[in-house]
């Protein structure tokens, strides 16, 4: 799999938890329609580019010292096992989305959403722990490779993008798809994303681990 499509996969990861970005999308889209929802998400993916930008800068700087990778290798798969199986869980027992709750968006200007966005990213739980966990481990599989890097992150930011026009437009225009059934299918396509890439990082580690072995 090349950077690119494996930035593009672990940015999808992350776009189908439903947690505060995802509701204010949402949201937005039921009230102040496609556009304004997508530029909540446009925000949100530059407040998730700063996080994926440190992660870059504070990972390639340790890399060379084999056991900082390792480690970066065994937490990261440690929490993607974790949010895995917290995203199946809710196949089975989907949680309700608060729609109502907070403020309208609705008279707000563009900037406005795009900075509504950006804020949630930065300060959302679970865009924190991503990146301060799978972020790393994921860019620690790249072996410092810059070109690579820069594919990962490209990938990353355009997926970002992508799920957000998606979102944003798909719900302003079938609003009749919220509920359990939309809560199900995102929480089933994130745990198996989860899963994947948790497989992928402690393969990689293994290899690396037998490299220096041999």
């Amino acid at each position: 799999m090349s950077a690119l499509s494996a930035g593009f996969l672990l940015s999808l990861s992350l776009c189908l938890d439903l947690g505060l970005v995802n509701v204010a999308i949402l949201r937005t889209a039921l009230r102040a329609g496609g556009t304004a929802a997508f530029l909540v998400g446009v925000g949100s993916s530059l407040g998730d580019l700063v996080y994926f930008s440190l992660s870059v800068a504070g990972a390639t700087a340790l890399l060379a010292w084999a056991p900082v990778r390792w480690a970066f290798w065994v937490l990261g798969t440690i929490v993607l096992l974790v949010l895995a199986y917290r995203m199946l869980r809710e196949v089975l027992r989907p949680h309700a989305l608060a729609l109502d709750d907070g403020a309208d968006t609705q008279d707000q200007r563009g900037s406005r959403h795009v900075l509504y966005g950006l804020s949630l990213a930065l300060a959302s739980p679970t865009g924190i722990l991503w990146f301060a966990a799978i972020g790393g481990a994921a860019i620690a599989t790249l072996r410092g490779d810059r070109g690579d890097v820069v594919l990962l992150t490209i990938g990353f930011f355009l997926a970002g993008i992508a799920w957000s026009a998606l979102l944003a437009y798909g719900i302003a225009g079938s609003r009749r798809l919220l509920g359990p059934t939309l809560v199900r299918a995102f929480s089933a396509l994130s745990g198996l994303l989860f899963l994947y890439f948790a497989m992928r990082i402690f393969l990689d580690g293994i290899r690396d681990l037998n490299t220096v072995a041999g």
